[in-house]
């Protein structure tokens, strides 16, 4: 979380919870976070959430698995949040991180002294 190379994501399929947070995300400074739109961002799946909630909507919950996912862990939900700064189609992915790397050449973190390099 600490290193000052650039740091750049791509949620593939599902980022939830704490592994989230801990794999590059905004929340740990990373510089670039991107998503594919059938990727998953939220707290929990929805298998667990709706568990957790009460079950399915025949058990009384106010929503079902699929719903949950289409609400809650939809990466434009993440994106609109700020969790990821944009949803990429997989063929653009090459092109998106390049880009990034682009802008991110020669990246200094603000305060960071430079390494001395003694051995």
């Amino acid at each position: 979380a600490e290193a000052t190379v650039p740091k750049i994501s791509v949620i593939t399929r599902k980022a939830y919870g704490g592994a989230y947070c801990v794999m590059s995300s905004k929340h740990l400074r990373g510089d670039f976070n991107y998503a594919w739109p059938s990727a998953e961002v939220a707290v929990m799946g929805a298998k667990g959430a709706v568990r957790v909630l009460g079950g399915s909507k025949g058990n009384g919950s106010t929503f079902t698995e699929r719903e949950y996912s289409e609400i809650y862990a939809n990466p434009a939900i993440a994106s609109h949040r700020g969790y990821v700064d944009d949803v990429i189609e997989p063929r653009e992915t090459r092109r998106v991180v390049c880009e990034a790397l682009a802008v991110l050449r020669g990246k200094r973190e603000l305060g960071t002294p430079p390494v001395e390099k003694k051995i």
